[in-house]
């Protein structure tokens, strides 16, 4: 039985010379989600009992002790312009995958804002000596796959090449991409939050519905 695959793409939220837009394919399986907290060592603010509680009217004394670390993704793709290259396309034919890697490296590396808003890559010359020094930006990008719209930082891009044509240009190569996601007051995150908070009833309405349904029916 083949697994469909999921069709996603990045793309850069602002005005950017050249624009920046990815395209890619990827298994469902192949996406890690990783949503944490970090405990402070020893009491929680404002109180001298630890994390000591009894009554639910307590708890948010407690969690003053907490600290939510951003979500982060990791996903793992296959970039290959093999059927692109069979169908004659003239750009895979000779660049093989060297456009789409050169599209993410660019997402990566910082940007430097020019007159009316254009951004362009620093190391074109237009920003300082140093990466990301004052006047230069990540790109804030939109991670969009199925029913998800997220703003991102791209953190990491590692590519293994495992296929190259005769001018030693990749033409397939697994890559890793890692993010990190943009919270706060932004339309895309709380669209997203509101999404989950759906998510989360509906999941709690077929719990109940579930409990009732074993109860009644004998279960116990």
């Amino acid at each position: 039985m083949s697994v469909a695959l999921i069709r996603g793409f990045l793309i850069e939220y602002g005005i950017s010379l050249p624009p920046l837009v990815f395209q890619f394919t990827f298994n469902p399986t192949t996406l890690s989600r990783t949503r944490s907290i970090s405990l402070s060592q020893g009491g929680a603010p404002g109180t001298n009992r630890g994390y000591d509680f009894t009554t639910p009217a307590e708890t948010p004394r407690v969690a003053q002790g907490v600290e939510l670390q951003p979500e982060t993704f990791t996903m793992a793709i296959l970039l290959d312009s093999s059927d692109r290259m069979a169908e004659g396309n003239p750009i895979a034919g000779v660049a093989g995958i060297e456009p789409e890697l050169d599209t993410l490296r660019s997402m990566v590396e910082p940007k430097v804002q020019g007159p009316g808003g254009l951004n362009t890559l620093a190391a074109l010359g237009f920003g300082g000596q140093r990466a990301f020094q004052r006047n230069e930006t990540a790109s804030v990008l939109l991670l969009v796959w199925g029913t998800h719209v997220l703003p991102v930082f791209l953190t990491q891009v590692q590519v293994e090449e495992t296929a190259h044509l005769p001018t030693l240009i990749p033409y397939r190569a697994n890559v890793q991409l890692s993010f990190t996601v943009i919270e706060g007051n932004n339309p895309f995150y709380t669209v997203e939050k509101v999404r989950q908070s759906i998510g989360a009833g509906l999941n709690a309405a077929d719990t109940v519905a579930s409990a009732v349904s074993f109860s009644f029916g004998g279960g116990f």
